[in-house]
């Protein structure tokens, strides 16, 4: 049922996305709801600011530990369609951890689910060209608040 509501929550984004013209932009994300990846993000409408969504797909490895990470979510941006704005959103980050071991080479999965808010600041132009953004980003997993999370992100808009 979850896959269900899923692919139909995408299916709905692309073709609203399909049929607008709008803002979009990729990203590199550093910490935020992706902890180290990039993203596509877009408008719902065809203005600058207002409701729109972001997913992506990230991750990183360490030792023999591999972290893959998909952030998808709705942001809202407040500004006059000026080029400096404040967001605010709401993610939801899927994860998959991989931990090989040393001594027989067998390996563990992990997957889990966690939250995320956003506060910040993000700089656009009105057409084309460099993007960047700063957030707070409070983390919401398995009933705990971890409210001093951040996030950098550069990228290119289009």
């Amino acid at each position: 049922m979850k896959k269900v509501l899923f692919t139909l929550l995408i299916t709905v984004f692309a073709i609203k996305i399909v049929n607008a013209q709008i803002a979009q932009s990729v990203f590199f994300e550093i910490g935020g709801p992706g902890l180290a990846s990039f993203n596509y993000d877009t408008r719902f409408t065809k203005k600058q600011d207002g409701l729109g969504m972001r997913a992506g797909i990230g991750g990183f490895k360490v030792d023999r530990t591999s972290v893959t990470a998909f952030p998808i979510g709705l942001n809202y941006l407040l500004g006059n369609n000026t080029t400096s704005f404040f967001e605010v959103g709401a993610n939801v980050t899927f994860v998959s951890s991989k931990q090989t071991s040393y001594s027989n080479n067998s390996s563990s999965t992990f997957t889990s689910t966690f939250g995320t808010l956003n506060f910040g600041y993000r700089s656009q132009p009105k057409a084309n060209g460099f993007t960047f953004r700063a957030a707070i980003n409070p983390i919401i997993a398995e009933g705990e608040l971890f409210p001093f999370y951040i996030g950098l992100s550069f990228g290119y808009k289009f």
